[in-house]
């Protein structure tokens, strides 16, 4: 798979009724409100997170300089509007991991099914190979049939399923995890 580089434009027609240019690009501290506000409503609204509270500024700001050149965030960019966001992050602390980082993407929720989680998968799949990761990770929650196919798309196997494992809404949730090997 290979990628065209960060700062690429993609053009999609699935559900929107026009022509639109997305450009997907490095993120950058002032991306932070954006960011925010798209993970915060699936806070609310979703199982793809399993975080109960709203994140606030700080917190989102905390987690933007935590992230450095080997682990990027990226955003999906469409007429001067984020509309979406993905970040590779360590999965475990302990150096034994260090060669494996994990994925997060997070679309606005009027932009789904036009193919900018696609486009966010692919550019994190390139910068995780670029610099040097072995595999990367995906955690999905069991509703998330969306997430579970665009992983499987690129590769991604199912390598595990924990039953129960997290609890929102008032239920019980499973997760499952995927992985690819990039080299």
């Amino acid at each position: 798979m290979e990628s065209s580089g960060l700062n690429t434009t993609i053009t999609t027609e699935n559900t929107m009724p026009k022509l639109s240019a997305v450009n997907i690009r490095p993120a950058v501290l002032a991306d932070c409100e954006a960011i925010n506000a798209i993970y915060n409503y699936y806070v609310a609204q979703s199982t793809c997170t399993y975080q109960l509270e709203p994140s606030t500024a700080e917190e989102r700001a905390e987690w933007f300089h935590g992230h450095g050149p080997r682990q990027p965030i990226l955003v999906a960019e469409e007429h001067g509007r984020v509309i979406g966001w993905g970040s590779l992050s360590p999965f475990r602390e302990r150096a034994g991991y260090r060669f494996t980082i994990e994925n997060s993407i997070y679309i606005h929720h009027d932009h789904h099914r036009r193919g900018i989680g696609a486009r966010m998968l692919e550019e994190l799949i390139a910068l995780a190979r670029e610099h040097g990761y072995r595999v990367l990770i995906a955690g999905v929650d069991g509703e998330q049939d969306g997430s579970k196919r665009l992983h499987q798309k690129y590769g991604f196997v199912e390598v595990a399923h924990f039953r129960n494992i997290g609890f929102k809404f008032e239920r019980w949730l499973d997760v499952f995890f995927y992985q690819l090997e990039l080299r």
